[in-house]
């Protein structure tokens, strides 16, 4: 059966079509293609039809860099894997897409489990295992399908406790969805990348993806303070059937003071009122992986009770192999020096 490429869907039609698969997170929603359009970047967003009804969509972004232009699709798309001929249709649109955009190659990491099918299935379409993420694929989720009680009683127990402690001594953890809160944020962020040896985000990627997730009641930013000192930020996007700790800094006095603690507990307290499913702290380090940059966040992360889901790695579709070699080289001299 035919596969029709659909380029002119509606936000409405989009957004209704994701909220279908539990499985999606904000990756591949409307928004994410808005945040990415006014950092100046292009975006292309594609659906996928057979016999008229919309059976797949792929948000797509072309990222400019010096050693040259390549294409992402994080988090997606979002389709039946084991509907081959929509699973061939999208490859061909993204060599299309990736050639029209003149891009060295095309990186994915999509919503699949690492498995054997998943690792088979991108093996036959013709693509390689990427010198690095593309986003967060080891992650650390906690299913949100219990009571408050029985959710306290399933993490550590130092991870309980340092909750209590914080309520005990009053912290306060103060939630906004105002995107000036964001300045802070950013200054707080550039403190935390030179204690903990990382590459800090710019204030207008930070405040531009804040302000239109939470334009759409979709992202809350959340400050931990005690005595009138900060102790600790998190940025949580709430999208679909998900929440995501997206970014978290904190100061000095954040380690003293449970406040990062206390705000885990809030955001998953949002969103068990948002009716969500799973909150996930994101990206985590592989077990035993003590000098991975993540470890001692990964220990934070793990306490809270959920449980590790890693994604496929992502892959790469190579378009232009005399150039893609150079890329390669460069990205994995980063990993190392970046501990990821």
């Amino acid at each position: 059966m035919a596969v029709k490429i659909v380029k002119d869907l509606s936000q409405a039609a989009w957004e209704k079509f994701i909220a279908a698969h539990p499985d999606a997170n904000f990756l591949q929603s409307w928004w994410w293609g808005e945040f990415n359009e006014q950092i100046g970047r292009s975006v292309y967003r594609l659906g996928y039809e057979k016999s008229g009804k919309l059976v797949g969509v792929m948000l797509a972004v072309v990222e400019p860099a010096r050693r040259g232009r390549y294409l992402t699709v994080a988090g997606g798309p979002i389709l039946d894997w084991r509907d081959g001929s929509t699973v061939a249709a999208w490859v061909d649109s993204l060599r299309d897409l990736a050639r029209r955009e003149r891009c060295v190659f095309v990186r994915v990491r999509p919503q699949l489990l690492a498995d054997t099918f998943s690792r088979e299935l991108f093996e036959r379409q013709g693509f390689r295992s990427a010198p690095m993420h593309l986003s967060a694929e080891l992650t650390s989720q906690l299913q949100l399908d219990r009571s408050e009680e029985d959710l306290l009683a399933n993490m550590r127990q130092q991870t309980r406790y340092e909750i209590r402690r914080a309520q005990k001594i009053g912290i306060e953890v103060i939630v906004t969805k105002d995107s000036a809160a964001l300045h802070d944020f950013y200054k707080l962020q550039l403190e935390t990348a030179q204690r903990q040896g990382f590459v800090p985000f710019s204030e207008k990627f930070l405040t531009t993806q804040f302000a239109v997730f939470a334009q759409a009641d979709s992202a809350l930013l959340y400050t931990a303070s005690y005595e009138g000192k900060v102790l600790a930020q998190a940025f949580v996007i709430f999208y679909g059937k998900e929440a995501a700790y997206h970014y978290g800094v904190s100061t000095l006095d954040g380690r003293k003071y449970p406040g990062a603690y206390l705000i885990q507990w809030e955001a998953i307290r949002e969103a068990k009122r948002r009716n969500m499913s799973r909150y996930n702290f994101w990206g985590v380090a592989p077990h035993g992986e003590t000098q991975h940059r993540f470890h001692g966040v990964s220990v934070f992360k793990r306490g809270f009770g959920g449980e590790d889901v890693e994604y496929l790695h992502a892959r790469d579709l190579v378009i232009a192999p005399a150039r893609y070699g150079a890329s390669w080289s460069i990205e994995q001299i980063r990993k190392r020096l970046r501990r990821v």
